[in-house]
């Protein structure tokens, strides 16, 4: 007799088997588990000299705490933090406390997908979209990223990147610096807007970012609103060489904020306006005895 009460599962539209993606998830998620392990027994390993009254040992494992899921750039992982109990009296302020390093007590994604996030936004990508744009990424939903999680994040960053516009410059000192205007690919408003960056490399040889601003294209004013800035937050030893393009209205904002910095033309910006004078057959060899001439 035909046994009419099986059931089979039916793939849904949007699925896809993977099972390669699967192996690598099992793999990830034992690992993991075993690094947490092995970083709770280190834990308490430094306390196994420490032995109470009774005999005891002072600090132990004591099981683990709930599960919870991580969002990974291979999908999500289900994991279980180890716990540890130290058996001395006292408060709890004064008892010994485990801390993952792998595993924040209140991490929800992983730092890697952390760093993900914002160039998605940058790229243009909306809060409501997010989900969708990260399905191919976590191969499922992703429901610690939904667009209330997306929100708060933008406003996180927006105040990061403030704290990073006001810090204090007055300690740092720049040998040279770089400046150049890059164009946005968006051309919604009537007028064409650029990110104006200046780069600057310290005496020990180090380049760091020291600031940028969206500026109306490459104009005088834009760029003095950034220098001054700059100055203001501290950079009182003005740069000794400053290096770009054939913009003139970079150069006079910067003779009227650090007048002592010299100037010297970008050869990367040099050699691109030459090549566009030879054919396309002759760039290849032109090219290179251009980039030898800074050399010698």
């Amino acid at each position: 007799m035909k046994n009419d009460a099986e059931i089979i599962a039916l793939r849904q539209p949007e699925s896809v088997d993977d099972p390669l993606t699967e192996i690598a998830r099992g793999g990830a998620r034992q690992m993991l588990a075993a690094a947490l392990r092995a970083e709770a027994d280190a834990f308490v390993d430094q306390y196994s000299e420490a032995i109470l009254p009774d005999g005891r040992q002072r600090v132990v494992r004591h099981g683990y705490g709930p599960e919870r899921s991580i969002q990974t750039g291979i999908g999500a992982l289900d994991v279980r933090l180890p716990k540890v109990r130290d058996h001395a009296a006292g408060s709890d302020d004064e008892k010994v406390r485990f801390t993952s390093n792998i595993l924040p007590k209140w991490a929800r994604r992983s730092k890697s997908l952390d760093a993900l996030l914002p160039a998605l936004y940058l790229r243009g990508i909306s809060t409501g979209d997010f989900q969708e744009a990260l399905a191919a990424l976590l191969v499922a939903d992703a429901p610690n990223l939904s667009p209330g999680v997306i929100s708060r994040l933008t406003g996180e960053w927006q105040q990061e990147y403030d704290r990073w516009q006001r810090r204090d410059l007055s300690a740092r000192r720049y040998v040279y610096i770089w400046a150049d205007g890059i164009y946005l690919q968006a051309r919604m408003e009537p007028q064409a807007e650029c990110i104006l960056v200046v780069l600057g490399a310290t005496p020990e040889g180090r380049k760091e970012l020291v600031g940028f601003q969206v500026g109306v294209r490459e104009s005088a004013q834009s760029w003095r609103e950034l220098l001054v800035d700059i100055k203001t937050r501290g950079l009182s030893v003005p740069p000794e060489v400053a290096v770009g393009d054939g913009a003139m209205r970079f150069w006079k904002a910067l003779d009227e904020v650090f007048p002592g910095t010299r100037h010297q033309r970008c050869w990367v910006h040099k050699i691109a306006n030459l090549l566009n004078k030879f054919p396309k057959s002759m760039q290849p060899t032109v090219k290179a005895h251009l980039r030898e001439i800074p050399l010698s």
